[in-house]
This record gives structure tokens, C-alpha cells and sequence, in this order.
């Protein structure tokens, strides 16, 4: 691993930092006197919050893979839509142009029999 503090991860060194913070800001809170003893519940929490943010968003994948996949990159994928939608609105245009000649197309009435 690459990236290694005492050879551990980051994310473990931060959070035995974040903890000891913790313990010795807690350890300074409950040594006051009055309502700045309950100081030490906000801190908890954000201590438990970025333990847990830590734990459960971790930025890397476990293991590495052994090989680089090869990814498939398309090149043409933005001049292929453009293609797609030009040709839709031709499409749609000639389609709609063409309706009203097929549907007001004159029907000739059909002669009586003639005697």
C-alpha cells in the first residue's frame, strides 16, 4: 500500500487521532464546572460522525486489483446523438408534413349506376 501511516491506512490513523482528540477534550470538558460539562456531547457526536463517515464511505476498494481492466471508451458517442437527433427531426418533420396530404386527400364519390 501506497498510501500508509505506521503501516496503516490513513483512515485508521485518523480516527485513532479523531478518538484521542476526543478523549483528551472530553477529559477537559468533564474537569469544568457548570453547563460547560455537557460541551463533551456535541463533541462525541462529531467524534461518532466521522468515525462512521470514515468506515462506511471508505475512498478506496478493499483490495486492489491485481490487473487494470481495460476500459471501453466510445469516441463518437456525442457525434452519434447528433446524428440521431437530426435525423429524428427530419424524420418527425417529413412525417408531419406528409399527414395532412394523405389525410386531405380528395375521396371522389363513386358514380350511381346509370341506366
Amino acid at each position: 500500500m501506497t498510501n500508509t501511516v505506521l503501516e496503516v491506512g490513513t483512515g485508521v490513523f485518523i480516527i485513532s487521532i479523531v478518538w484521542i482528540a476526543f478523549v483528551v477534550f472530553g477529559m477537559m470538558l468533564l474537569r469544568a464546572s457548570g453547563s460547560a460539562k455537557l460541551g463533551i456531547i456535541p463533541i462525541f457526536l462529531l467524534a461518532l460522525t466521522i468515525t462512521l463517515v470514515l468506515v462506511f464511505f471508505p475512498r478506496s476498494p478493499e483490495t486492489t486489483p491485481p490487473f487494470k481492466e481495460t476500459e471501453i471508451v466510445d469516441s463518437l458517442f456525442i457525434g452519434r446523438y447528433v446524428l440521431l437527433a437530426v435525423v429524428s427531426a427530419a424524420f418527425l418533420g417529413l412525417l408531419f408534413t406528409l399527414l395532412p396530404f394523405h389525410f386531405l386527400e380528395p375521396v371522389y364519390a363513386k358514380a350511381l349506376r346509370t341506366q
